[in-house]
């Protein structure tokens, strides 16, 4: 697959050099507050996670997220698509901005709207979902702002920190993609 460009950023595939800064972020507390990690990261486990990735379906693959700065490209997190279902043509996205020093500046909603593009006009989907903690007000934002809707609450779905935590659950569906992309 070829690169997929946006206006400030670019997805392209992850690259083994990608390695130490994702093990960098997947062990900060902050940038992992949002996700489903909660145990510390070994070099060997991101290792291990990078040549499990080079055999999976090439549909869902990661993407590195990255943004020009002069005239270069700088690393600034991951996103992609997994449990691609083929019969239902929907499939659930997950991102990281993991250089915190990037975070408010919109780089994830820009992400997504790339994601749903590849999603909706090269797999040929007609759903895209996530699921993401209710208390993550900075994230449901930016994934309203890429276009997501609230489609339900798994109560208490996740424990973290200690206690117990709902889970939204938001999608756009491919004719909501196209209604937006024409305006």
């Amino acid at each position: 697959m070829s690169i997929i460009y946006g206006e400030r950023i670019r997805l392209r595939a992850v690259e083994r050099d990608d390695l130490k800064k994702y093990h960098e972020w997947l062990n900060d507390p902050e940038v992992t507050r949002g996700l489903a990690l909660y145990l510390p990261l070994s070099m060997a486990d991101e290792e291990n996670w990078f040549d499990a990735m080079t055999k999976r379906d090439p549909n869902e693959k990661p993407f590195a997220i990255e943004i020009k700065k002069g005239k270069n490209w700088k690393l600034i997190g991951n996103c992609g698509f997994h449990a691609l279902e083929n019969q239902n043509r929907c499939g659930e996205v997950g991102i990281v901005i993991g250089d915190k020093t990037e975070w408010n500046k919109g780089y994830g909603a820009e992400a997504m709207t790339l994601l749903q593009r590849h999603g909706f006009e090269t797999l040929n989907l007609n759903r895209v979902y996530l699921r993401v903690y209710a208390d993550n007000v900075r994230a449901v934002r930016s994934y309203e702002h890429a276009g997501f809707v609230l489609e339900g609450r798994l109560r208490e779905a996740n424990y973290k920190h200690g206690k117990y935590e709902d889970v939204l659950l938001m999608g756009v569906l491919r004719s909501e993609w196209f209604k937006k992309k024409k305006k």
